[in-house]
């Protein structure tokens, strides 16, 4: 089953150990899949690498093949794009074609640091239109995440440490805790197992298949589960043996740490670009990188000797089939997602791959999902870790994403763009008279743009920008 299914569909599903596969190898950058698909290869016989003059030797049916395509109403790119299919756009473009030639791959880009969970979490939130004061409440919240993703400090405790700049009670802070707990990774924020694995279930299909008995002893029968036992579950719940067999299969499922996946890569790795973007002929094209789909079979000579194995072997050898159709299942059914989001992406934000940040409109995960059809948590795994390459160099995807602000005009502006433009008139001020805050905010004004003198000294800072009085230079 693929994660980015209608709602409606979505409403019958059971979280199947292939769906759980499908989130999980989503939520993978390009690096980490390969080395999950090397250990797939290397503990399933079945499974192998397949070259391109080989690829007859392996079992040629689309169902089995990780190189195939994946299904899609829309047309297919080709997989490798020629060198002068590219349009040279931005200057920057004609050095980046001559490196790619220098080195005949678009492998290592640019150096990446590791995507923390704190990043990725503090990423949302700026995307989630919160007031200024629900942002800083968040951002200390944020702070206090572990790297389990569970926040163990005392609310109140977290909540004076804000004083006097923010004085809140509890009360009014568990809204914007109960925001971020829908965040992804999905049961983060959690003060407890029980909290965690609550946050995961309700995030689940109401009619999924032991949800309401999990629900009910994540909240209260948590620690007692060993000694309960089924009959006991039974008793207590009210349910019968197979409900409360089906509730403790799908608390067995759940993540317990779903803080731990992210950080997981050292600071300096490279990444490989999941999807090329390029211009022709006035229009922008969208194809998979060249290690987002890895080129991995089930071997027909393996499939073949199920028939003619005895009982051991042959459960033996099918267990290992259904597992590497899993694997080609998911791996289809992440690039078919990738591609999908890409393709979103360019077409909301061409003008910021035509004239770069200035020109990078408002967009959110939500506003993504809902284009999409899919969940915004889907979206969000689709993008984290996951990296373009363009004419204007290799960008990640969450380069595209940015909070937007209203304008006189009656449109809008990204905060992004807003950065972009601060950064050009400090740039370009009289370094004997540089602009204050205030004036970087008449200025704006007068273009249409009406930001605080506080948000400009934010973003200033955000940029690394001096203030005024320490940007004076004389001579």
């Amino acid at each position: 089953m693929k994660p980015h299914l209608s709602a409606t569909t979505q409403q019958q599903l059971v979280l199947t150990p292939q769906l759980r596969q499908a989130i999980h190898l989503l939520q993978l950058s390009t690096a980490e899949l390969e080395a999950e698909v090397a250990e797939a290869v290397a503990s399933n016989p079945l499974l192998d690498w397949v070259e391109d003059a080989d690829h007859g030797n392996a079992t040629g049916d689309a169902e089995f093949s990780a190189t195939a395509p994946a299904a899609s109403s829309e047309p297919q790119e080709p997989q490798q794009v020629p060198e002068d299919s590219w349009e040279s756009a931005p200057d920057t473009w004609a050095e980046q074609a001559g490196s790619h030639s220098a080195r005949n791959n678009d492998d290592f880009e640019h150096s990446e640091d590791a995507d923390s969970l704190h990043d990725h979490l503090l990423w949302q939130l700026h995307l989630g239109h919160f007031s200024p004061r629900d942002t800083r409440i968040g951002i200390a919240l944020i702070d206090a995440i572990d790297d389990d993703g569970y926040l163990r400090e005392d609310l109140g405790d977290l909540l004076s440490s804000l004083r006097p700049e923010i004085d809140t009670r509890v009360e009014d802070a568990l809204p914007v805790l109960h925001r971020i707990q829908q965040f992804d990774p999905v049961g983060v924020g959690a003060r407890d197992l029980g909290e965690c694995l609550s946050l995961q279930l309700r995030a689940l299909p109401a009619d999924t298949v032991g949800r309401t008995v999990a629900l009910q002893l994540a909240a209260d029968s948590l620690q007692r589960l060993p000694k309960l036992g089924i009959a006991g579950i039974c008793q207590e719940a009210g349910c019968s043996q197979e409900q409360a067999q089906a509730a403790v299969d799908l608390l067995r499922s759940l993540n317990p740490r779903p803080g731990a996946q992210y950080g997981a890569l050292p600071n300096g790795s490279y990444v490989i670009p999941d999807c090329v973007i390029w211009r022709q002929q006035g229009l922008w094209h969208v194809a998979l990188g060249a290690g987002a789909m890895p080129k991995v079979a089930i071997q027909r000579d393996y499939q073949q000797m199920i028939r003619h194995a005895g009982s051991a072997d042959a459960d033996y050898l099918r267990g290992h089939l259904q597992e590497a159709r899993w694997l080609l299942k998911g791996l289809e059914s992440r690039a078919d997602t990738l591609q999908r989001v890409v393709r979103c992406l360019v077409a909301e934000q061409a003008g910021f791959l035509e004239f770069g940040p200035q020109a990078l409109r408002p967009l959110t995960l939500r506003n993504v999902a809902d284009t999409l059809g899919l969940h915004e948590s889907t979206i969000s795994r689709a993008v984290a870790r996951k990296y373009v390459r363009t004419p204007r160099g290799t960008l990640a995807l969450r380069d595209f994403f940015a909070s937007g602000i209203d304008t006189d005009a009656g449109g809008s502006t990204s905060s992004t763009a807003i950065q972009d433009r601060i950064r050009q008139l400090v740039a370009a001020e009289n370094p004997r008279k540089p602009l204050s805050d205030a004036r970087l905010a008449d200025t704006l004004k007068a273009e249409g743009v009406p930001v605080a003198r506080r948000t400009i000294a934010k973003y200033r800072e955000a940029l690394q920008i001096p203030a005024s009085h320490e940007r004076v230079r004389i001579g």
